[in-house]
């Protein structure tokens, strides 16, 4: 069967090519394509079901695999194939779906799937800077109604020059790590990590990403003439009803405005909606609520979502009261849980998230394997969001993509600050136990000071602040620290994390079109007057890393080895480590590295690891020729006497080398038990043996 492919190039500023390709393969899906940067490659295909789904939103499934085979490796575990994805998997489909989802229409609710595979990769390739090209070039082959196009690029800096799609080898030179995704127009995600820039180097950093994807989705669009744009399909959109929406809103919108305006807190807010929509609904027949119930319900939260964004922008006035600019207040402790080894409660408004601190070996680093990253991770943090933080019951299905997403960013703003000289593993977990609003932000929050409670010497402590955006194309407002509400009725959620001397994190999704710079740098400022405000008052909780960690927290020291006696240290079969463990209650690791051993000694008593560190040295001690060394006399025999260094480290101290004089009893001069001190000659080449010498320290008697 004869098939014919359809190519574009797309050239990046250092001369680099990515290439999209369609035609070959997966050709039964709506849309597909093959995007290739080097010798990576991806497989990108799109379904929609023509049956519509019983939901009242878009099915959207975003799914981004990475193939070991792609790699030529095996997958891990028992069965040797691929399984769940990776969390970097995961927040690749995050990536995505957050651009794509906003432009599909909002009265389509048909099963869709944008699957992306990694089929061959490159080391010099990030594939995931690829996934938002090729999941908008798919929808754009097929016939599945979507507003625009869009795509996506990594933004690194090395040395001041800004790079598209960075390596991971250059992303460790980079002082900037930032995911773009954008339309024609505006920018709608922006997703990255910092070494504490200023908000006009990230802003740049945003319109350099937004000039190369200008470039890459005109090469969708020429692809798209050059095959022949489809129709785009019809489908069943619902009713509408202007008369219906007229009613609501005259019966509905005086008493939300009212509502919205009287600054309640979260349940009481809830409870007067509630109120006001259940005084509609008695207006309504029975048979009109069957018939249009959907339909009634929509409408009632579009006109609260107009009430209360004009309230903000006529009246300046938010939800709970408060000014644009307004922070909630905080509070703050640590120290609050007395076996961890170290924990904090920030507490912001209706957001509270406590943080624990756990300090392990090697042995406890987050190991990454997969078919494009391999490492450890000796800092890692993880994110919890029960149902009872927003007082809902819900079913427990493990953690959700959300968590992973959340978690990486608050981890991301702090490993900006950790310190890479840290002995420990170290694991931070928030437990979010209140939301309403950013708890991802309180989870940084609280981290910077679980860390520094722990005694982890991070370098400054970072606060994270989410910024909101109201606008009707005319009036805008930029709100401080949003709600959960001003985040669902708002036009942006824009996190940002930083020091007192810059950004480290930042994470902006933005639902409207044409979103402009000035927008976004007012944003930025407001965000870091807020933030600032914010790290205030954790800082007088804590202003710094304690000097030590707790009592009942493991301590940790860190010795080399000569690579030759890790075996003697280990002992056959693991005796001597494990004796060593069982008898001081440390815990000991040892990693050959560069022909040395690294030895990791954990224990609560100092006394313990003293011991352990006494132990090993015993076991590795190496006289050095010409030192005089306190030995001690184990055994005496005719022709000398048997003198130790360290337990099991003996040698002979011959008769002749006891003193100037001739020795003829060694009982004479030496008893057992005695310390004394010798020279080490090395070794003696008659003997071939170690060679002591006593004598050479006592001044050699004149010859008469």
């Amino acid at each position: 069967m004869k098939y014919k492919v359809h190519k574009k190039e797309i050239n990046l500023p250092d001369g680099r090519q990515i290439t999209i390709e369609t035609g070959k393969l997966a050709k039964q899906a709506d849309g597909s394509a093959v995007i290739q940067m080097g010798n990576a490659m991806l497989l990108a295909t799109i379904v929609s079901s023509r049956t519509k789904s019983p939901v009242d939103f878009l099915p959207l499934t975003v799914d981004y695999r990475e193939k070991f085979a792609a790699a030529g490796k095996f997958p891990g575990g028992f069965f040797k194939r691929e399984a769940r994805p990776s969390n970097e998997e995961i927040l690749t489909m995050r990536l995505v779906d957050r651009v794509l989802r906003p432009l599909f229409p909002k009265d389509y609710h048909y099963e869709t799937q944008v699957m992306i595979q990694l089929m061959s990769h490159d080391e010099d390739v990030m594939p995931d800077s690829l996934a938002g090209l090729a999941a908008s070039t798919v929808i754009q082959l097929s016939d599945i109604p979507f507003e625009y196009p869009i795509s996506e690029v990594r933004v690194g800096r090395i040395e001041g020059e800004f790079i598209i799609n960075p390596s991971r080898a250059q992303l460790k030179e980079s002082d900037i790590d930032i995911m773009v995704g954008a339309s024609h127009d505006s920018v709608s995600m922006v997703e990255g990590e910092f070494d504490e820039i200023s908000e006009e180097e990230m802003t740049d950093a945003i319109k350099f990403g937004h000039e190369a994807i200008k470039n890459q989705i005109q090469a969708q669009t020429e692809l798209v003439n050059e095959v022949g744009k489809k129709e785009t399909r019809e489908y069943d959109s619902g009713l509408d009803d202007e008369d219906l929406l007229k009613n609501i809103h005259d019966k509905c919108y005086k008493d939300c405005y009212e509502v919205a305006k009287k600054g309640l807190s979260k349940k009481e807010r809830s409870k007067n909606f509630s109120a006001i929509k259940e005084k509609l609904l008695e207006s309504f027949s029975e048979e009109e609520i069957e018939e249009k119930g959907n339909l009634i319900n929509s409408y009632f939260s579009k006109v609260e979502k107009d009430a209360v964004r004009e309230l903000v922008l006529s009246e300046g006035i938010r939800l709970d009261g408060r000014k644009t600019d307004d922070i909630r207040p905080i509070w703050c402790e640590v120290n609050y849980l007395p076996s961890t080894h170290g924990s904090s409660i920030f507490t912001r408004g209706e957001t509270q998230a406590l943080a624990t601190v756990t300090l392990g070996t090697s042995r406890d680093a987050n190991i990454i394997d997969s078919p494009t990253q391999q490492g450890e991770e000796n800092f890692y943090l993880h994110y919890n969001f029960p149902p009872f933080s927003t007082g809902e019951a819900r079913p427990l299905r493990g953690t959700s993509r959300r968590e992973i997403g959340h978690g990486n960013l608050a981890q991301r703003a702090l490993t900006k600050v950790f310190p890479s000289d840290c002995p420990y593993t170290v694991r931070v977990v928030s437990e979010v136990l209140e939301s309403n609003g950013s708890s991802s932000m309180a989870t940084v929050c609280s981290g910077t000071m679980a860390l520094m409670d722990a005694g982890v010497k991070i370098s400054k402590p970072v606060s994270g602040i989410a910024m909101g955006l109201i606008s009707d194309g005319k009036r805008y407002s930029v709100l401080s620290d949003i709600l959960g509400d001003e985040d669902h009725l708002g036009d942006m959620d824009f996190k940002v994390t930083g020091t007192e001397d810059g950004i480290t994190a930042c994470q902006m999704d933005i639902k409207i079109k044409g979103l402009s710079y000035e927008i976004l740098e007012k944003a930025l400022e407001q965000a870091k007057d807020g933030r600032l405000k914010i790290l205030n008052e954790m800082t007088k909780t804590i202003e710094k890393p304690s000097d030590e960690v707790k009592e009942h927290a493991p301590k940790m020291v860190k010795i080399e080895i000569d690579g030759s006696y890790i075996g003697a240290v280990i002992g056959p079969g693991g005796k001597v480590i494990q004796e060593m463990q069982k008898e001081t209650g440390t815990t000991i690791v040892i990693e050959e590295e560069d022909e040395k051993g690294i030895i990791e000694i954990l224990g609560t008593d100092q006394n313990m690891i003293d011991s352990v560190i006494q132990k090993i040295e015993d076991i590795t001690f190496k006289p050095e020729v010409g030192k005089t060394y306190n030995v001690k006399v184990i055994k005496i025999l005719d022709f000398g006497a048997v003198v130790e260094f360290r337990p099991s480290k003996e040698v002979l101290l011959h008769v002749s080398e006891i003193d100037w004089k001739r020795v003829e009893k060694v009982e004479d001069y030496l008893k057992i038990g005695d310390r004394i001190d010798v020279k080490y000659m090395g070794i003696d080449p008659r003997t071939k043996k170690q060679k002591v010498s006593r004598k050479v320290l006592i001044e050699k008697p004149e010859k008469k």
